[in-house]
C-alpha cells in the first residue's frame, strides 16, 4: 500500500455520480484487466475490442503499457518496486475511467498477482475484469514483434518477465483467451459476449 504523503487535503465527492454517468452513456463502466506474456497478444485484443465496442457506440478507450512508459510512468524501470508502482498509478487512472462510465482496456504484463489484486479491490464489485491472453512461451517467441525475447536470451534486458523474471498468471481471471489457437477478432468478440452476459453491456 502507497503511503499518502500529501496532507491538508480533502476528498470532494462529485455532484454528477457513477450512476448519473452510466444512464447517460447507455451503459456501466468497467476496467478489462489485459495480462500475460509479452507477445500474447494483449494489445492487438484490446485494440480489436476496443473498435468493436466504438462502432456500438460505448464510450471507451485504451491504456497500453508501451503508451504509458512514454508519459505518465517514463520515470519507471522494470524492477519489482517500478512494476508495483507502475500497476498502482495505472489503476488508479482506470478507475477514474471506469467512475466516468468509460469501458477501458488496459493491456501490460502486470507479472504479479498481488498488483493487480490491488487494482481489483479500487473498483466496485463486477467493475474489473481480469482477462489472461493465454499463449506459451514458445508461441510469445515466435511472434517476438519487438525483438525482445532475443535480446533477453542475449542477456542485453535484465527482469524481462518470462525469461529472467517470474509470471504470476491469474488463478480465477473472469476471461482466458487462447491466443495459442484463435484468430483476434475471434478472441474479441468472446470478451464482448463475456460483457453483455454479465450486465456491463446491454444484452
Amino acid at each position: 500500500m502507497t503511503d499518502q504523503k500529501a496532507t491538508n487535503v480533502t476528498w470532494h465527492e462529485h455532484k454528477v455520480t457513477r450512476e448519473d454517468r452510466q444512464k447517460l452513456n447507455g451503459h456501466r463502466g468497467a476496467v478489462l484487466w489485459f495480462t500475460g506474456l509479452s507477445g500474447c497478444g494483449k494489445s492487438t485484443i484490446a485494440n480489436a475490442v476496443d473498435q468493436l465496442l466504438h462502432e456500438q457506440g460505448v464510450h471507451t478507450f485504451v491504456l497500453d503499457g508501451d503508451n504509458i512508459r512514454m508519459g505518465l510512468n517514463k520515470n519507471l524501470g522494470f524492477s519489482p518496486e517500478d512494476r508495483t508502482e507502475n500497476i498502482r498509478r495505472i489503476g488508479e487512472v482506470a478507475k477514474l475511467f471506469a467512475d466516468a462510465a468509460t469501458i477501458v482496456s488496459t493491456a501490460f504484463i502486470s507479472p504479479y498477482k498481488a498488483d493487480r489484486d490491488m487494482v481489483r479491490e479500487l473498483l466496485p464489485a463486477g467493475e474489473f475484469v481480469e482477462i489472461l491472453v493465454q499463449a506459451s512461451l514458445e508461441t510469445c517467441e515466435s511472434r517476438d514483434p519487438k525483438g525482445l525475447y532475443k535480446k533477453a536470451r542475449a542477456g542485453e534486458i535484465p527482469n524481462f518477465t518470462g525469461i529472467s523474471a517470474p509470471y504470476e498468471a491469474p488463478e480465477n481471471p473472469e476471461i482466458v483467451l487462447d491466443s495459442d489457437n484463435k484468430g483476434i477478432e475471434e478472441l474479441a468478440r468472446e470478451v464482448i459476449a463475456w460483457l453483455k452476459a454479465n450486465d456491463i453491456l446491454p444484452a
